[in-house]
C-alpha cells in the first residue's frame, strides 16, 4: 500500500497529476511512501518524504531502466520501501512532469532537473552580463513548458546597470518577466515574492559566479550554500557548488541551485526554436522570399527589425539544432570537414608567420 499525505507533501511540490502518476506505479510489497529526490550521488541519493531528508540506496532494476536522458535526477518523484534490515530503498520513479535536459559536446542528451516550475534565470550585471546567453537559456526552458524568469544579480556592483537591463529588455520577448537585484539585499527576496508560491519548484540557472548560491542563502534566510568570489579579470566564479540540491523554504517555494553549466545547448527541435525567438517567426512571414533564411537576401523583414546580435545568435542555435538531428553518417561526414577547414585555417597562420 502507497503512503501519499497530500498535505505533507504538498509544500515540497506533490500535485494532483503527480499523485496519480505514483497511485498507477506497480511495486513488490506491503507498504511504501512517496519521496522525492532531493539531491543524487554515485551510490545513493537524498530524499524528502515531507517531514525530513535522509539518504537512500537506489534499487539495482531501477538503476539499469535509465538512459542518460531520463537518468535520476533531482526533482523526481519516487516510492521509498525499506528492506529487512530497515535500511531505505528507492525502488521506483514516475515520469517526469517537465524536464530540462541538455545537448551534450558528443550529441547525447542530458537530464539537468526534473519536475520544475519555474526557472530562475541568473546573470550579472557584471562581467558576467552576456544577452546571447540568456536568449540561450530561455530556449531550454520555455519548450519544456517551465515558466522563466529573468534575474539580473550584482545591481549593488555597477554603475549602469539599469542601462544594461533595459537593453536586455528590448531584446527579449515582453511576456518573460525580468528583475534587477542585488543578491545578497534582504530586498532581493522580497522582488522574487511573486514567484515563490508554496509548493512550487524552482530551478536556479547561470553561470558560475552569477549569484545562484548566494540568492538560495538569501531566499533561505539562512547559509545553507557555499559561495566564493569571482575573478577580478572576468567575474566568473569557481564553481563552489558541485552538485544539484533541492532545498524546501520554509512557507515558501522549494529551490534547486545548479552548478555553472560549462556548455548549454538546449535539447530542442526547429520548431521549438522558432516558439523561443517569436519575434523572428513573426516577422519572416513578411519577408519577400518565403524560403528567406534572413541572411543576405533581398527585403528580408527580419533583418530589417531584429537586432543583429539576436539574429547571429538565432542562426547559431539553428546550426547547431541541425547537427543535433544528424544520422551518424552526416555527423561523421560534418566532423570531417571540420578537420579540413581547421587544418587550412592552421596552414594560413603558418604562412603569415
Amino acid at each position: 500500500m502507497l503512503e501519499i499525505e497530500f498535505d505533507r507533501l504538498r509544500p515540497i511540490g506533490l500535485t494532483p497529476a503527480i499523485v496519480q502518476a505514483l497511485l498507477q506505479l506497480d511495486f513488490e510489497s506491503d507498504r511504501g511512501c512517496a519521496v522525492r529526490v532531493t539531491e543524487v550521488q554515485r551510490e545513493t541519493v537524498h530524499v524528502h518524504d515531507g517531514d525530513s531528508e535522509f539518504t537512500a540506496r537506489v534499487a539495482p532494476a531501477l538503476q539499469r531502466g535509465f538512459t542518460s536522458a531520463d537518468a535520476l535526477a533531482v526533482g523526481d518523484w519516487g516510492v521509498m520501501q525499506t528492506d529487512a534490515h530497515g535500511a531505505p530503498w528507492l525502488t521506483r520513479c514516475i515520469p517526469p512532469q517537465t524536464q530540462l535536459v541538455r545537448r551534450a559536446p558528443d550529441g547525447s542528451r542530458q537530464a539537468i532537473v526534473h519536475n520544475v516550475d519555474t526557472a530562475f534565470l541568473l546573470m550579472g550585471l557584471d562581467g558576467d552580463f552576456n544577452p546571447r546567453r540568456i536568449e540561450r537559456y530561455l530556449a531550454l526552458v520555455q519548450p519544456a513548458g517551465i515558466w522563466p524568469v529573468i534575474v539580473l544579480t550584482k545591481l549593488d556592483c555597477v554603475s549602469d546597470g539599469g542601462a544594461r537591463a533595459d537593453a536586455l529588455r528590448a531584446r527579449i520577448p515582453r511576456d518573460v518577466a525580468l528583475v534587477a537585484i542585488d543578491a545578497t539585499a534582504a530586498t532581493a527576496a522580497q522582488a522574487l515574492v511573486p514567484y515563490l508560491d508554496s509548493g512550487r519548484t524552482i530551478v536556479l540557472l547561470g553561470s558560475s559566479g552569477a549569484g545562484k548560491s548566494t540568492l538560495t542563502n538569501t531566499l533561505a534566510g539562512a547559509e545553507v550554500q557555499t559561495t566564493g568570489a569571482v575573478r577580478a579579470s572576468d567575474a566568473r566564479g569557481r564553481h563552489t557548488t558541485t552538485t544539484r540540491t533541492l532545498r524546501v523554504l520554509s512557507g515558501k517555494a522549494c529551490v534547486i541551485d545548479t552548478p555553472g553549466l560549462r556548455g548549454l545547448r538546449p535539447d530542442i527541435d526547429a520548431a521549438e526554436l522558432g516558439a523561443s525567438f517569436r519575434d523572428v517567426a513573426a516577422l519572416g512571414q513578411q519577408c519577400r522570399f518565403r524560403d528567406c533564411r534572413h541572411h543576405e537576401e533581398p527585403g528580408c523583414a527580419v533583418r530589417a527589425s531584429v537586432d543583429a546580435d539576436r539574429l547571429a545568435n538565432f542562426h547559431k542555435l539553428q546550426r547547431e539544432i541541425r547537427r543535433d538531428h544528424m544520422d551518424p553518417l552526416a555527423r561523421q561526414q560534418w566532423q570531417q570537414q571540420m578537420k579540413v577547414r581547421a587544418r587550412a585555417l592552421r596552414a594560413r597562420l603558418r604562412e603569415k608567420c
